[in-house]
């Protein structure tokens, strides 16, 4: 069947297929509009259904990736949170109020019933009624935690095997630290009746061998890859005790926000805004005094390299592949001394900052800097010589073990915690071993609980309230459906009612072009005087 040319548009009639290969496809335009007008790009689909009204519709869910590469727009949403949590937590001048409201009768009668459950499911003693028990059991913890009930309750079943209590005695290398009892308070101090500043602080790793300006060693041979690895891997243990050792030494509960960069050699470094004013050589005494032991067993060198273990569905174990005897269990492994201990570098970075200065607003932005960016991306790789050691640095990750249930530890003669036949020695899927994240296995973001007494969705919650205030003051009103009648399903594969992609990004479009005529509407009647407040608060 041939084409008929005189049939085509005329911008297509007389064009190449080269000429017409290169103009933008409808969805490559339609993703272009999404992000004109702040539109995530790559929702995932969501099956919404009314228990009352019986309607079923289809939402596209914005993907709520913190990487700029992965998407732009919902990266950038995630770091105007986090700001603003920065912002509203750093000078506090006021206790915030964390008293517990007092039990309500619902909630202490439903506890003693599941006492009851409890004692019946011991009695029972593993009979096929312990069974329903337990469902019963589980059920009532479901009813606690929306009745408001907080925290864990405890398991039915008897707790497993105790860890093994190491000694707390500090180490005769490190220097002593004075204690005090922590105050309940997280205010800093006032001075001269009219400032309370507060702190910025920055801690690095310790040297590994010397390093140019770009970052490499000057040595690769000679610069300690394996020291680097692990002290990537336990660098959130380090600050996690760097935090307690301080509030001890100055005796009331500091608290804080602080982001985890890489520097240019590749090793994590910490940025904290901490609330209140801390003498600075309080803080470098801290420092200089923490230090983190890792009670793991010795794995300096490797024992499996060319020929690796097997598992073994008889003895529900790892066994060696020649001699067939199964690998030292994680329980039964000699630990005598710790296997690796972990200390900040000499550098130490700390600066009094007063609230609502200009440096203050500065701080925030270089705290919140390269959020939207991988771990991966921060550490430039442009010459040959970076990348080589970043290569080095990710071969010593990979085989360096990262928790108890490591695979990796099957390659140091160890069966880890809770093995079974779906690992893989050497092959451990936890995030310290990707290449994006160079050893750090935790969060980018560490925000203390009572920075600003309020979680990301919270603040999300604040500027949604501030942005329906304004629109309701001009007459717009935008009623919410009850939560409790709606039903959120994620979408069964091959729904033929799903909508394409393009369709629903559509649709998010229009709205969104709605929703901001209807906002720039109730900024114009807001007047002048508010509009240098607006568009930070919503």
């Amino acid at each position: 069947m041939s084409t008929n040319i005189t049939t085509l548009p005329a911008d297509v009639a007389g064009q190449t297929r080269a000429e017409r290969m290169r103009q933008p496809a409808a969805l490559d335009v339609t993703k272009a509009a999404a992000e004109q007008h702040g539109v995530c790009v790559r929702p995932f689909t969501m099956e919404v259904e009314d228990h009352e009204s019986y309607e079923v519709r289809y939402v596209a869910v914005p993907c709520g990736s913190t990487v700029e590469s992965v998407c732009k727009l919902c990266a950038k949403k995630a770091k105007a949170l986090r700001m603003a949590q920065c912002r509203e937590g750093w000078h506090m001048d006021v206790e915030p109020d964390f008293t517990p409201e007092p039990p309500t009768k619902d909630q202490t009668e439903l506890l003693t019933y599941r006492a009851d459950l409890v004692k019946a499911y011991k009695e029972e003693n593993g009979s096929a009624h312990a069974d329903e028990l337990r469902e019963e059991i589980h059920s009532v913890d479901e009813e606690l935690r929306q009745l408001g009930v907080r925290g864990r309750l405890p398991s039915p079943d008897d707790p497993g095997k105790r860890p093994v209590k190491r000694s707390t005695k500090r180490r005769q290398d490190a220097p002593d630290l004075p204690r005090r009892r922590v105050e309940k308070r997280t205010v800093g101090r006032e001075f001269a009746g009219a400032f309370r500043p507060s702190m910025f602080v920055t801690l690095t790793l310790d040297t590994y061998g010397k390093v140019r300006d770009n970052g490499t060693p000057v040595d690769p041979d000679s610069y300690d890859y394996r020291r680097a690895a692990r002290d990537a891997v336990h660098f959130a243990s380090l600050v996690d005790r760097w935090w307690q050792n301080l509030r001890r030494v100055v005796g009331w509960d500091v608290q804080y926000f602080a982001t985890v960069e890489p520097q240019k050699r590749a090793a994590p470094h910490l940025h904290a805004a901490l609330r209140g004013s801390i003498p600075h050589e309080v803080i470098r005494l801290v420092t200089a005094a923490t230090y983190h032991q890792v009670w793991w067993p010795k794995h300096d060198e490797r024992v499996y390299i060319d020929r690796l273990p097997v598992w073994d569905s008889n003895a529900k174990a790892f066994i060696d592949p020649d001699t067939g005897r199964a690998l030292t269990a994680w329980e039964d492994a000699e630990v005598e001394e710790p296997a690796h201990v972990v200390r900040f570098g000499r550098q130490v970075h700390s600066k009094g900052i007063l609230g609502g200065s200009e440096e203050a607003g500065r701080l925030i932005g270089y705290l919140t800097k390269y959020l939207t960016k991988s771990i991966g991306e921060v550490v430039e790789q442009d010459t040959e010589r970076q990348r080589r050691h970043a290569d080095r640095l990710a071969d010593e990750l990979a085989v360096t073990p990262c928790s108890e249930r490591c695979a990796n530890w099957l390659l140091y003669g160890v069966q880890p915690r809770g093995a079974n036949s779906r690992m893989t020695a050497g092959r451990c899927k936890g995030r310290a071993h990707r290449r994006a994240t160079l050893g750090l296995p935790g969060r980018r973001v560490l925000v203390s609980r009572k920075w600003s007494g309020k979680t990301l969705a919270d603040h999300k919650a604040d500027r949604k309230r501030f942005v329906l205030q304004a629109l309701k003051a001009v007459g717009i009103e935008k009623p919410e459906k009850d939560p409790a009648r709606l039903v959120w399903h994620k979408v069964r594969p091959g729904d033929p009612n799903v909508p394409p992609r393009a369709h629903l990004l559509m649709r998010a479009i229009a709205q969104r072009v709605t929703w901001k005529a209807e906002y720039d509407r109730a900024l114009l009647a807001a007047g002048p005087p508010d509009l240098s407040a607006t568009p930070q608060a919503a």
